[in-house]
């Protein structure tokens, strides 16, 4: 069904970032929704070790420019733009020196996650939100993919539920096997700024527990890995959301 506008937001894609399975499939489904037709974009941080020479980002000044607010602080919104290498995609890039100039993407060099990996989730997830809307350019299908992508519906649904620019987008969540970690113990004061609470994940807030919190708020849940770790696979057993077991890429659009 060609002719859909369908929005990826993702923290990783190949060649971004290369060797993890979420960034080739999120690489492949992108590149054969653009070549059937759709009105493609894709979404995803700006981390510090994607090259900006090598991949020819630049700064979109007309999106730049805008402020958000975590935890009482402004900060800046960088919107950078490159083009897919050898496609003719667009790939946008949420940038801010303070949550993604750092070399590493979630742990330091000792293997300890970020303090701060809760605010970057929720400076992501607002930025794409505010940048979509100054594209002016509605999705019919929005699919996340990382966790970082999983604090998007939660925001969506909670404190942007007035704002009906999103209102008849489809939600599909992909579930991925990544490296669980701790977030912030005052993420709930940060969320509570944003007129957000009562997530079940706030209990005990992890990477997971967030993901997890998210498919409540989705459309379609579906495996991004093939097998997923116990705690994934039981709650994706356990929700009610429509769900579809893992699809290669050639059966990706049915989800669509």
């Amino acid at each position: 069904m060609p002719n859909q506008k369908i929005l990826y937001i993702t923290t990783e894609m190949y060649p971004y970032q290369e060797d993890t399975n979420m960034a080739a499939v999120v690489n492949k489904m992108a590149l054969k929704m653009h070549n059937e037709g759709n009105d493609v974009r894709v979404f995803m941080p700006r981390f510090g070790q994607i090259s900006e020479r090598k991949f020819q980002l630049h700064e979109v000044i007309r999106l730049s420019g805008m402020n958000i607010i975590i935890n009482d602080l402004d900060q800046p919104l960088i919107i950078k733009v490159a083009s897919l290498p050898g496609e003719r995609l667009q790939v946008y890039f949420i940038d801010n020196d303070e949550y993604f100039k750092r070399k590493q993407y979630y742990f330091d060099d000792e293997g300890q996650p970020f303090d701060d990996n809760d605010e970057r989730a929720i400076f992501f997830a607002r930025g794409v939100i505010e940048t979509i809307k100054k594209l002016n350019w509605v999705p019919d299908v929005i699919h996340l993919n990382g966790w970082m992508a999983s604090f998007v519906p939660i925001y969506l649904k909670t404190y942007y539920e007035s704002d009906t620019y999103f209102k008849d987008a489809k939600i599909v969540l992909s579930l991925y096997n990544e490296k669980d970690a701790a977030l912030a113990k005052n993420i709930d004061e940060k969320l509570k700024f944003d007129n957000i609470s009562g997530l079940k994940a706030l209990d005990n807030p992890t990477v997971k527990t967030f993901v997890i919190e998210s498919m409540g708020y989705v459309d379609m849940v579906v495996k991004g890995d093939e097998f997923l770790d116990e705690d994934l696979d039981k709650a994706f057993n356990q929700t009610s959301t429509e769900k579809s077991e893992y699809l290669d890429v050639d059966s990706i659009n049915k989800l669509y």
